[in-house]
C-alpha cells in the first residue's frame, strides 16, 4: 500500500507541474550565485541551502496537491495518517533527488580548491560530502513545510508565512541540522579539509521523523 501511495502521489506531483516553480526558482539561484572556477566546498554549501526552501515549497505542494474530496477518499482508502505520510515522503524524495542533481552540476562546475585557491581538493569525496548536506537540507525543508501546513495550519497566508520564518530559522539558528551542515562544507573549505556532515544529517532525520509523525497524527484526527 506504501508503494502505492508513493506512485499515486508523485503522480499528482508531475501532473500538476506545481512543481515547476520550486524547481525554477532553485535553478535561478544555482545559476546566479555559481559560476565556473569556484571552490567546490563553498559552491556545494551554497547549493544545499538553496535546497531546503525548495523542499520546504515543495512538501507545501504535495500536501496541497489533493481537494479535500479526494484527500477523504484517499484516507478511506487507506488510512489518513498514511495518505498524509505519503505526501510527505514524495516531496522528500522529490527534493532529494533535485538536491543529487545540483550536487553534480556543481562537482562538475566547480574547481577543486580551497577557499583561498591554496590547496587542491579531491572533487569526487567532496561530492559525496556535498551530497549528505544537501540531502540534510532535504530533510530540513521537509520538516519546515510538514509544520507549516495543513493540518498543522490551515490558512494559505498564515501558513506560507510561517513557511518562509521557518526556513530562514532553519539556516540560520544555532544547532540547526541544515546551518552545521553547510557550516561544516564551508568550514572545511577554508581550511582545505573534507568535512563528513553525518551529525546534522543524522539529526535533521530525526528532526523531520517528528514533525512528519506530527502531522500524521494531527491528519489522523481530522
Amino acid at each position: 500500500m506504501t508503494t502505492a501511495l508513493l506512485a499515486y502521489q508523485s503522480g499528482l506531483l508531475l501532473r500538476s507541474q506545481r512543481w515547476l516553480a520550486p524547481v525554477v526558482l532553485y535553478a535561478a539561484v544555482l545559476a546566479i550565485g555559481l559560476q565556473g572556477g569556484q571552490p567546490v566546498l563553498d559552491s556545494l554549501g551554497y547549493a544545499a541551502a538553496g535546497l531546503l526552501p525548495a523542499g520546504a515549497w515543495l512538501a507545501r505542494i504535495c500536501v496541497s496537491n489533493e481537494p479535500p474530496a479526494a484527500r477523504g477518499c484517499t484516507a478511506a482508502a487507506t488510512t489518513p495518517w498514511r495518505a498524509h505520510l505519503a505526501s510527505l515522503l514524495t516531496a522528500l524524495l522529490a527534493t532529494a533527488l533535485l538536491g543529487a542533481l545540483a550536487t553534480l552540476f556543481v562537482a562538475l562546475l566547480a574547481d577543486g580548491v580551497s577557499t583561498d585557491h591554496r590547496v587542491r581538493i579531491a572533487v569526487l569525496p567532496a561530492a559525496g560530502a556535498g551530497l549528505l548536506a544537501a540531502w540534510t537540507c532535504a530533510l530540513a525543508g521537509t520538516a519546515v513545510g510538514a509544520l507549516t501546513t495543513w493540518p498543522v495550519i490551515r490558512g494559505t497566508g498564515a501558513g506560507v508565512a510561517t513557511l518562509l520564518l521557518g526556513t530562514l530559522l532553519a539556516l540560520v539558528a544555532p544547532g540547526s541540522p541544515a546551518r552545521s551542515a553547510v557550516t561544516a562544507l564551508i568550514t572545511g573549505s577554508q581550511r582545505g579539509e573534507i568535512p563528513l556532515p553525518a551529525l546534522p544529517f543524522l539529526g535533521a532525520a530525526v528532526l523531520a521523523g517528528a514533525c512528519a509523525a506530527a502531522a500524521c497524527a494531527l491528519a489522523s484526527r481530522r
